[in-house]
């Protein structure tokens, strides 16, 4: 079928208008499933449910857990002439945020429902509204016939809420495309990130002390050469406070409020009983960092700057903190890294889609960053150009009554349904 602009535009918009209320169920079916993480595990159902739907489209499909319990999806749909055309990746999580007290909701969180202009329940913001969406996308497309002569890939995956990098299983099971979108919470903004990593910093005495040897330690001619981890985790504490002040002065980007690269001492284990002077300390950071940043260089900010810390101390240069950075999994090594996304707004794929934005809805996107994190930096880490593109506002993500306005819900499917079909068909030469 051979359309112009105008004509796609409108028979997009008109199917996605009569196909509301099925847009309305898929969404309503995917809540269904209480994919809450933490506890995780619990996704196969759902991602049973999504592999079918893809098959069902003429995808390809490849299913593997991530965890057991918590498997990916992916499915691909070979284009007419992939060789010469652009391809596509659509990446959503299925987990959902916990629910806390049931009491506090108006209705059971699994069971969507509509009030007014919003449908509610927990993840119809984040971020199951933006996979329904995208699945209601591709079978329009489908079946108004338009072909697509570029590859598009369909990443279902895992653990996002919990920082399990669903999403990093597929790049290194290498999946990959020219471009990719996110399609999470970011009311029908085109964004990129700033990144996260979190970390435990250790201190580890050599010996251990009885309490009632303190004094010897802390007064004049006692002769112990000895400290208290937790007292000298206080001498780290504050050299990051030292370093994230000079972060705050020294580093910027558009977009962010100043001082949003900050190192939050979120967590302090230590000691071992009240009768031992302390002889270990651990404290977890967490350490947000700007678009342009990669934690690996962070990290050695941070380690460089603690490492001068200590050596001007005699107790901690011979007894240096130790560093354990990151990890794949809050619940499994209590550690993650959400790495950060600049986005390029002359990339082909960034017009290519603020151009089907501006025909589909008359207006410009707005472009620029979100204020939270995603999958979207481990595309870009992997040398994927990538944008978080999604329904929803962040104030409704995780919350209790979570909402999403019906209308947007209708425009998102309407301008990605028409970004596939343009980028999909778009040469690699041009």
């Amino acid at each position: 079928m051979k359309l112009n602009a105008d004509e796609l535009k409108g028979l997009i918009s008109k199917a996605v208008e009569h196909r509301k209320d099925e847009l309305i169920a898929l969404l309503t079916d995917l809540i269904a499933y209480p994919t809450v993480s933490p506890p995780a595990r619990n996704t196969n159902d759902v991602q049973d449910f999504v592999k079918e739907y893809l098959i069902h489209l003429g995808f390809e499909t490849d299913k593997w857990d991530v965890y057991p319990g918590d498997p990916n999806v992916v499915g691909s749909l070979k284009g007419e002439d992939s060789d010469r055309y652009k391809s596509l990746i659509i990446n959503g999580h299925v987990d959902v945020a916990e629910v806390g007290d049931e009491k506090e909701w108006d209705a059971s969180p699994f069971k969507a429902y509509i009030k007014d202009s919003y449908i509610y329940g927990r993840g119809v913001a984040d971020m199951k509204g933006g996979i329904a969406s995208a699945l209601m996308a591709i079978t329009i497309l489908k079946e108004l016939g338009i072909p697509l002569k570029g590859d598009l890939q369909f990443q279902s995956v895992i653990g996002e809420e919990v920082g399990e990098a669903g999403t990093l299983a597929c790049t290194q099971r290498g999946y990959y495309a020219d471009y990719a979108v996110v399609v999470d919470t970011s009311d029908l903004h085109i964004q990129g990130q700033g990144g996260v990593i979190t970390g435990w910093i250790t201190i580890q005495s050599k010996e251990t002390y009885h309490d009632g040897i303190r004094r010897k330690m802390i007064h004049a001619g006692g002769g112990i050469k000895g400290a208290s981890a937790i007292e000298k985790m206080m001498k780290i504490v504050s050299g990051l406070q030292e370093l994230e002040r000079h972060w705050a002065v020294t580093k910027h980007y558009e977009g962010f409020a100043p001082g949003s690269n900050t190192i939050n001492p979120a967590v302090i284990e230590g000691g071992r009983h009240a009768a031992f002077i302390a002889d270990r300390c651990a404290l977890w950071v967490t350490v947000h960092f700007y678009p342009n940043e990669d934690y690996e260089e962070v990290i050695r900010e941070i380690e460089e700057h603690i490492g001068f810390v200590a050596a001007a101390d005699p107790w901690l240069k011979e007894n240096p903190p130790q560093f354990n950075w990151g990890g794949k999994s809050m619940i499994v090594d209590r550690g993650e890294i959400f790495p950060s996304l600049e986005i390029d707004p002359l990339h082909q794929g960034a017009q290519c889609l603020t151009t089907a934005f501006e025909k589909m809805l008359v207006k410009k996107p707005t472009i620029g960053m979100s204020s939270t994190v995603t999958d979207a930096g481990w595309l870009g880490r992997a040398g994927i150009p990538t944008v978080i593109f999604g329904p929803g506002k962040l104030e409704n993500a995780h919350a209790v009554n979570e909402k999403l306005e019906v209308g947007q819900l209708l425009d998102f499917t309407k301008v990605l349904a028409l970004f596939i079909a343009e980028w999909c068909n778009k040469g690699k030469e041009e």
